[in-house]
């Protein structure tokens, strides 16, 4: 598979000195409780706002340098936007920029500017260590050396693996996999409707009623829509992986919406092995309507590897995202927003620094990748609204896949995203034409 060139730039280590001159510091560390925090930006990126920890001036310690705290993600045509002279005002070089605030006082700037450099994709420190920011007027202390920060900014390339759906997930689309001007067919998706109702997943079965369905009751026999399918096969028709409603959607009391208390959930699930029968989990998916019916929220829950199918003990929180559920917008996995390890049921890749996960064999199935928080993305799935015919586009960081099965999760993962949207719609509305004639053929 080719790859399309990305790079990523970290903002990592961050620490706060405050002069031990000002009136409100005791022994070499601000005593304010007034929280510290950063605001870092890019040019056409989204602030980042990220906490800041306070470090005596009295130890020579630098802060974690692991700690990746921020990252941005450019490829080509971004790069090029961004060192183009008219993407700044007045002809200023453009700036990855640190502010520095405590409360709501601005202790001063750090900025680092954007370099051609950044093209190559070469590893590389850009910057590391400890700046003068500000005059040193905290809390109405008198000027001074000036607030320090610590910061190490480097730069890598983070090469990713790009997917398209060519028609809408219900039409059961072939994936392309989208390469500059090279197009070509990698996996299909055949959707339908509980023909995976009943399976066998390691030693248990699953199925609507099992364990990972939703301990309410409907009772009243209210609308609902459950039984959705998408089975992924590689070119050879042998299955792959597949995602499996098991859970119905349906409309809390009172409203015509999925509550979050109540979400709707598939199961992501990939063969033992190739060609096999049993299947085991790989992750779970959660869908519902936000309040006011405005977004659509997802939690996806990884299952840590050995665990079993009912033993939600076993589930590791991965991704909570919410998209317009008008526009639609991108479901992410990102690993810097993770507290904790995970793993990742895929073929194993070298494993980050300092990462506390054993190597395996490249040939174990039910190997894990661990992943710490240390900024790095992983995938995202852009799709439509809820009144648009959606092919979702998938992006996959390469640096996460050994071989070509291991997309077929992350194509199933996508295509429950894209059909959420549709089955959190308002249930007095009827679905996209596309779906509608789908399941009734299925």
């Amino acid at each position: 598979m080719e790859f399309r060139p990305f790079i990523r730039v970290a903002v990592c280590g961050l620490g706060l000195r405050i002069p031990v001159s000002s009136k409100a510091s005791r022994g070499g560390v601000h005593s304010s409780a007034t929280p510290c925090y950063c605001e870092i930006s890019l040019p056409h990126f989204a602030i980042e706002t990220v906490p800041i920890s306070l470090v005596s001036s009295s130890l020579m310690t630098a802060p974690d340098v692991y700690n990746t705290v921020a990252s941005f993600y450019l490829d080509e045509p971004a790069l090029e936007k961004l060192l183009l002279p008219s993407c700044m005002p007045r002809m200023t070089i453009p700036c990855l920029e640190v502010a520095v605030f405590l409360g709501k006082q601005k202790l001063g700037i750090f900025r680092l500017p954007v370099g051609l450099d950044w093209a190559e994709g070469k590893p590389a420190v850009l910057h590391s260590g400890w700046t003068i920011i500000g005059n040193g007027k905290v809390d109405g202390g008198k000027p001074g050396a000036g607030a320090e920060l610590h910061a190490v900014i480097k730069v890598e390339a983070d090469p990713r693996y790009l997917f398209q759906f060519d028609k809408v997930t219900a039409l059961s689309p072939q994936i392309i996999q989208v390469s500059g001007k090279k197009q070509q067919s990698i996996f299909s998706c055949k959707f339908s409707r509980d023909k995976l109702s009943r399976c066998r997943v390691g030693a248990s079965d699953i199925s609507s009623s099992s364990a990972w369905s939703s301990s309410f009751e409907n009772k009243e026999k209210r609308k609902e829509r459950k039984g959705w399918l998408v089975m992924v096969h590689d070119l050879s028709g042998s299955p792959v992986a597949a995602a499996s409603m098991v859970t119905p959607f349906v409309p809390s009391a009172g409203s015509d919406y999925v509550a979050r208390s109540n979400p709707g959930a598939w199961l992501i699930l990939r063969p033992e092995s190739p060609g096999a029968d049993n299947w085991r989990p790989w992750g779970r998916l959660e869908a519902w309507r936000e309040k006011g019916g405005k977004e659509v929220g997802f939690r996806f829950q990884l299952v840590s590897e050995g665990g079993g199918v009912t033993d939600v003990g076993n589930l590791v929180l991965t991704s909570e995202t919410f998209l317009s559920a008008k526009k639609g917008g991108e479901f992410t996995i990102d690993a810097k927003r993770l507290r904790q390890e995970v793993f990742l049921g895929i073929s194993p890749v070298e494993s980050p620094k300092r990462s506390s996960t054993s190597s395996r064999s490249s040939g174990e199935l039910s190997s894990g990748l661990g992943l710490h928080a240390i900024g790095e993305f992983v995938m995202s799935c852009g799709v439509r609204g809820d009144r648009d015919s959606s092919k979702p586009l998938v992006q996959v960081a390469m640096r996460h896949l050994n071989r070509v099965e291991d997309v077929a999760v992350f194509i199933a993962l996508a295509a429950a995203v894209d059909l959420s949207v549709d089955a959190c719609q308002p249930f007095k509305r009827r679905l996209r034409k596309e779906l509608a004639e789908a399941m009734s053929s299925s």
